[in-house]
């Protein structure tokens, strides 16, 4: 367990102890270890929500949520996977909620209707594609979406993936393979 009446101590422990570790004594209960443990992976996860969100507000608020949604569910973290491969799905989840409901809010605030593609002259070229994967995403389905998210925003290997999932990695190949077929088929669509 970690001192927590030591706080520069500790911050010096959170240098020396890997995120494995404290993610264990998180989920053992540890409040110091809580602490350390979200302060060490705040920037990680900062920079896998700004893989899915185009500007850098909405990308730290969906930070936020991810570490709420550690934080909260910590106890649950039951170590089939990595404390980094549960925490991204956490991050790309919580990604793909801020940006629904960020597309909820101008739909209510704007009495114009959604534009069909990002105006070019405001909203860079992968800004623009990360709002069109993110519209695809939304038509597939968790079943389609999230294996693909997880491979092809965050980089995940086919096998953590799996774990993460429970599922075998064929099955997980087989879905991102049929995920990606049916993106390519709506941006396609979209585009003419």
């Amino acid at each position: 367990m970690i001192d927590e009446g030591r706080c520069d101590a500790g911050l010096m422990v959170a240098e020396v102890v890997d995120v494995e570790s404290l993610a264990r004594a998180a989920s053992d209960g540890d409040p110091a270890a809580l602490d350390l443990l979200l302060v060490r992976i705040r920037p990680e996860m900062l920079r896998a929500c700004a893989r899915f969100l185009p500007h850098r507000e909405d990308a730290e608020e969906a930070c936020q949520d991810t570490l709420f949604a550690v934080a909260r569910g910590i106890s649950r973290f039951d170590g089939r996977s990595t404390f980094r491969t549960w925490a991204h799905r956490i991050a790309a989840n919580r990604s793909r909620s801020t940006y629904q409901m960020l597309r909820r809010r101008f739909a209510e605030s704007a009495s114009a209707s959604l534009p069909e593609r990002p105006d070019p002259r405001r909203t860079s070229v992968v800004a623009g594609t990360r709002i069109d994967l993110l519209d695809g995403l939304e038509l597939l389905g968790p079943d389609l979406a999230e294996p693909l998210a997880l491979r092809d925003v965050l980089e995940m290997p086919y096998r953590q993936i799996a774990t993460l999932l429970g599922l075998p990695e064929g099955t997980v190949k087989s879905r991102i393979h049929e995920g990606r077929r049916r993106l390519r088929g709506w941006l396609i669509d979209d585009a003419t």
